[in-house]
């Protein structure tokens, strides 16, 4: 049997904006919000933030005492300009640039090795705990790092100074790993979730300030530290139903909502979502701190950190590095990388994938090498940094640190070993793309389907209405075999898989939820990204929620009127998705040339102008209607469409198009072998 002739690729059609020559970049993408694009100083006045969400948690703290929430400094504290920054009047975001491109700033070391190993030289039992403050607490807490913020502050304030001032360290992170309502509940503290927060954060604010005012010339910065939690919103909890999860996607953002207020509340100046090994929990934390900067007003630099498991250089939930990155990069991280599970020698391929592709900062904490049959770490300082010298001499790194059996010592010789070494420069800005992702990334502009043609090709075959056997086996409950349709379409060169359950006798909420939830534990359909497909919003956003991927919503249109499209429109964008525009608007259905490109440039023009919707994520489905019927009114419904995506292309740039090609099946009534095909 012979092989399968290689077809030619065919160039894509080019218009005058797809010539970008790229440019330096001067910064990481900014979020799209005022104070972000216009590097407004956090003024740190907590207290003039009032919004009713973040007052209502403030309300129910348990602190014994009124929190100081206010961290601003006097202007004059330290000189104008870098490297000296004051609060309130310097932006932390331009900082941060300035530090990351002039050298490799350090990061901390472990804040659990430190605790272990203040207990083998110290007492540090269930009683010490638990404190005065928790000594008749109903459950063992011994264990719950986080709750020695409150009752032993003076030994977590004492590892912040040692990381500071032993290690060196430019930022630290706050012992706040496991602080939210959902992993407290292996305490029964979820209570105390504010307070352990602000705490955490409130100590490192002292030990960087107090570090700080010996040598003003290198300011020191608090990392509110998110962890994963206990809980995966992508993986099943249960061997026998792939569906089942311990906890929803709206349940997570509330719990990091929480968090960060406390964290911000007790002077963080940074926010750190970490150890990621589901990015769906890591897109719920970074949902939950876009609503709390959008509340705020404020600009705050997030970063982000991803846990690739082992040597398959996934995560735990089944991502790519490269992946992971394309299904986060929406909320505009200053700074990306990895941290924990593997030693830096066993980073290093996926270091320099994502430092291939990454647009903003890149760091990387490893552990101290791997766990030995006792679960330590034998890597010593030079060890470690020797394993770590591999990123600076290829520029991979702006900034770095250490994980899992990391020390003061440990981060000081990797500094001492970084400082001869220039950080990684930031990529040059070119055209965007659409970046799309599933269990693996993929960019729309550079696929080519298997004839050759730069299209990207969607399975519709897990479509209601475009499979009549996938119609029967939804309404009688046969996920399992739904599932082998959704894989042989992948099989037979699907970029994307369209899911859609629109039936009048299917519960569709229920079923879009099912089927995604089954979907994305099957690594031969997930591993392509789901266009989420449905005539009513709440469903798509209801699939949306248990994708860890970057997803395609199919569809809004302007019929619903203006304000209600602006507004599905942002909550799109705050998802990270991309999205279909049908030519509809308050009128009906663009029926000509001329119908289709005035309602997708207006629909364009409020989507990129009003909403800041990436122009790359939108795709215009100008409606190819019923073709090939022998109707004379019909008669120009295709070259109208033809006509009309080369004028959208022209004067929208960057969208694609989408075209309902099956409509030429109204030609072949009767004809069922060919309809149902």
């Amino acid at each position: 049997m012979t092989d399968k002739k290689e077809r030619p690729l065919l160039p894509r059609k080019q218009f005058a904006y797809d010539n970008v020559q790229p440019k330096p970049a001067t910064e990481p993408p900014l979020p799209t919000s005022e104070a972000a694009q216009n590097h407004t100083p956090n003024p740190y006045r907590n207290s003039n933030i009032t919004h009713e969400k973040i007052a209502a948690i403030r309300a129910k703290a348990t602190n014994p005492t009124p929190p100081k929430i206010d961290h601003c400094q006097p202007s004059d504290t330290y000189p104008e300009s870098f490297p000296h920054f004051v609060r309130g009047r310097d932006s932390l975001r331009e900082y941060i640039t300035s530090l990351f491109t002039s050298r490799i700033a350090m990061y901390d070391g472990a804040m659990g090795t430190m605790i272990q190993n203040y207990a083998k030289k110290n007492k540090l039992e269930e009683e010490e705990y638990r404190g005065e403050r928790f000594k008749d607490w109903k459950c063992n807490t011994k264990g719950n790092n986080d709750q020695l913020s409150i009752t032993q502050p003076h030994i977590i304030k004492g590892i912040y100074k040692e990381y500071l001032e032993v290690g060196g360290s430019d930022l630290i992170g706050t012992n706040t790993f496991s602080s939210t309502t959902i992993a407290m509940g292996d305490y029964e503290m979820e209570d105390y979730v504010y307070e352990l927060n602000y705490e955490g954060a409130r100590l490192a604010r002292e030990a960087c300030d107090e570090v700080t005012a010996k040598d003003p010339t290198k300011p020191r910065f608090v990392v509110g530290a998110i962890g994963p939690t206990n809980r995966t919103g992508s993986i099943s909890p249960s061997v026998e139903d792939p569906s089942a999860r311990n906890v929803t996607f709206d349940e997570l953002v509330d719990a990091y909502f929480e968090q960060v207020v406390g964290l911000m509340d007790g002077g963080a100046d940074i926010l750190m979502v970490e150890t990621i090994f589901d990015t769906l929990n890591a897109k719920a934390a970074l949902y939950a701190i876009g609503e709390y900067l959008e509340f705020s007003g404020l600009d705050i630099p997030v970063f982000v950190s991803g846990t690739l498991v082992d040597q398959s250089g996934r995560t735990l939930s089944g991502q790519t590095g490269e992946a992971f990155y394309a299904s986060i990069r929406h909320a505009k991280p200053m700074c990306v990388g990895l941290n924990c599970a593997l030693g830096a020698k066993h980073m290093t391929p996926f270091v320099e994938k994502l430092s291939k592709c990454v647009e903003c900062f890149l760091h990387v904490y490893s552990n101290a090498g791997l766990p030995n049959a006792m679960g330590g770490y034998d890597e010593s300082p030079d060890d470690m940094a020797q394993a770590n010298k591999v990123f600076f001499e290829n520029g991979w790194l702006n900034m770095v640190g250490g994980c899992c059996g990391s020390t003061p010592p440990h981060i000081k010789a990797i500094r001492e070993m970084s400082e001869s070494y220039k950080p990684r420069k930031l990529p040059d800005v070119g055209r965007p793309k659409m970046w799309l992702s599933g269990l693996e990334d993929l960019k729309v502009e550079d696929v080519h389907n298997h004839l050759g043609l730069p299209f990207l090709n969607v399975g519709e075959r897990c479509n209601i209405s475009g499979s009549l056997r996938f119609k029967k086996l939804m309404m009688s409950g046969d996920y399992g075999t739904a599932m082998d349709i959704a894989k042989k379409q992948v099989e037979d060169g699907a970029h994307v898989i369209d899911i859609n359950v629109d039936d009048g006798m299917l519960d569709g909420l229920a079923a879009m939820q099912k089927f995604v939830k089954i979907a994305v534990t099957e690594p031969e359909v997930s591993k392509v990204p789901f266009m989420l497909d449905a005539s009513k919003f709440e469903i798509v956003l209801a699939g949306l929620k248990w994708c860890q991927g970057k997803c395609i919503v199919n569809s809004i249109s302007l019929k619903v009127g203006e304000e209600l499209f602006k507004e599905q429109a942002t909550l799109l964008k705050k998802h990270g998705c991309a999205v279909v525009v049908m030519a509809f608007d308050e009128e009906g259905q663009a029926a000509t040339e001329e119908e289709k490109v005035r309602i997708c440039k207006r629909s364009y023009d409020i989507l990129v102008n009003e909403v800041k919707f990436p122009p790359e994520d939108i795709i215009f489905d100008p409606n190819v209607l019923t073709i090939g019927t022998g109707m004379e009114e019909h008669a120009n419904y295709g070259v109208d469409f033809i006509n009309a995506t080369k004028t959208i292309k022209e004067i929208c740039p960057y969208v694609k198009i989408s075209g309902g090609i099956s409509n030429l099946s109204f030609g072949f009534r009767g004809v069922m072998k060919i309809r149902e095909s």
